[in-house]
């Protein structure tokens, strides 16, 4: 974890006291139902309770120390709380495995991760929503290959990305459900020394489903698809950046970044205003899909258990959140604050001499009787003409001077062919289908 691109609330989730912090109220409340079961004094877990209202400070440098001894976390940890609480701390983990422990501890942390994400998205949808809304009608040059197609407006550009950020709201919703499951189930999860009436009690307390066959690792298919999910998040998060990033280049100039008073581009060049914002959240985008490939290959673990993706998820657990809560808070950021040029859109969609209305002359003339074939060649013929020209020719123009052309179409019916509004009849219609009527 970076803490240039670290946000505080997400960064705490995954602070070492706050781990431990989950741990010791997984023991506990484990420790709370053995104690109903009477497989352990019900004094066991009083006395855990009693000492964790105090609100004890988590000593983690004590808990380290005791790990460079014992090479082994959750018993470093079960020992270090043994000295706070004293005898009755002996009735801890009981049957249970340390998986249980750590699963259920980061699928917690996920699962909190993945709340502070929602809200994210949320800000991010709100944002995108409010600039679409108020450049719904502005016109603008659709691309393909990044070559002028035909008219859109700049709202549905942004209504494209709202849509595209719902879908990803709703997966990472069905992530953390996924990803949300409790496994209390001992070694090689056969419930032999843990009654899995303790797996459900831990898992009701901590807002967690159960997880159906644990293994005593919860499967790594639920984290893959999960590590995935960002990813795909992470890669809808990139498309709108670069599609800033391409509007900021001099050439087109139609959108690009807030630049504060104060702010340098260059330290070379006075006149510099770079699209740094979209530029490093491309660079984030490569790093979060980056963490999904290890997540997949952690699914193939040994038999009913080994660590082998232990060492894995220390990092892309943090990594990931971190950096996606990151990203969209700075995306919905740019959206918020993104400098547009409608007159520059206009100058843009102007430049080319009418060629974005070839498609409608290509159409009225098949219409009119004449082949495609034929259509196709008198219109290309002609709009190759004003390409070559670099703009300074118009194609209406050509058109209205091509006899070919002439004698299936008239010069006001090739006027009407470049109407800038014929193509934002159904804005309206994608509009409602996105955000709703």
């Amino acid at each position: 974890m970076v803490p240039r691109y670290a946000r505080p609330a997400m960064s705490a989730i995954w602070e070492p006291e706050a781990r431990y912090r989950i741990w010791f109220e997984i023991e506990a409340h484990a420790t709370e139902k053995l104690g109903e079961l009477g497989v352990v004094p019900t004094s066991a877990a009083k006395a855990l309770w009693d000492w964790w209202a105090t609100d004890p400070k988590i000593d983690v440098e004590a808990i380290d120390a005791i790990e460079a001894v014992t090479k082994h976390d959750v018993i470093a940890f079960l020992t270090w709380v043994a000295e706070q609480v004293g005898d009755e701390a002996r009735f801890m983990h009981q049957g249970m495995t340390s998986s249980d422990v750590l699963d259920t501890t980061l699928s917690v942390q996920l699962a909190k991760a993945s709340d502070i994400l929602l809200e994210d998205l949320d800000l991010l949808l709100a944002a995108i929503r409010r600039r679409a809304e108020e450049h719904k009608y502005t016109p603008t040059i659709g691309r393909s290959h990044g070559i002028h197609a035909e008219p859109v407006t700049f709202g549905l550009k942004l209504a494209q990305a709202y849509a595209e950020f719902a879908r990803c709201r709703e997966r990472l919703a069905n992530a953390r459900r996924e990803i949300a499951t409790c496994a209390i189930s001992g070694a090689v999860g056969t419930f032999a020394n843990v009654s899995p009436e303790v797996e459900e009690h831990v898992a009701e307390r901590l807002g967690l489903a159960i997880e159906p066959v644990s293994t005593q690792v919860i499967p790594r298919d639920r984290h893959a698809m999960y590590f995935a999910t960002l990813a795909v998040i992470a890669g809808s998060i990139e498309r709108l950046a670069v599609e800033v990033r391409h509007l900021q280049r001099t050439e087109v100039l139609e959108a690009e970044e807030y630049f504060s008073p104060g702010q340098k581009g260059s330290s070379a060049m006075p006149h510099k205003r770079n699209p740094i914002l979209t530029e490093n959240l491309t660079g984030q985008a490569r790093m979060i899909r980056a963490y999904a490939l290890p997540a997949l290959e952690n699914v193939a673990l040994w038999h009913e258990r080994d660590i082998s993706h232990s060492s894995v998820e220390r990092f892309i657990g943090p990594d990931a959140t971190i950096t996606l809560d990151f990203a969209l808070a700075r995306l919905a950021g740019v959206i918020d604050k993104l400098l547009v040029y409608p007159e520059r859109m206009r100058k843009n969609l102007d430049r080319m001499g009418g060629l974005v209305h070839s498609q409608r002359v290509l159409l009225a003339l098949t219409q009119a009787g004449v082949s495609r074939e034929d259509a196709y060649r008198l219109v290309q013929r002609n709009a190759m003409k004003v390409w070559e020209s670099d703009g300074a020719l118009s194609l209406l123009d050509l058109l209205k001077s091509d006899d070919e052309v002439t004698a299936a179409l008239t010069p006001e019916q090739l006027e009407e062919k470049f109407d800038l509004d014929y193509h934002f009849k159904h804005v309206d219609t994608i509009f409602a289908r996105v955000f709703g009527a």
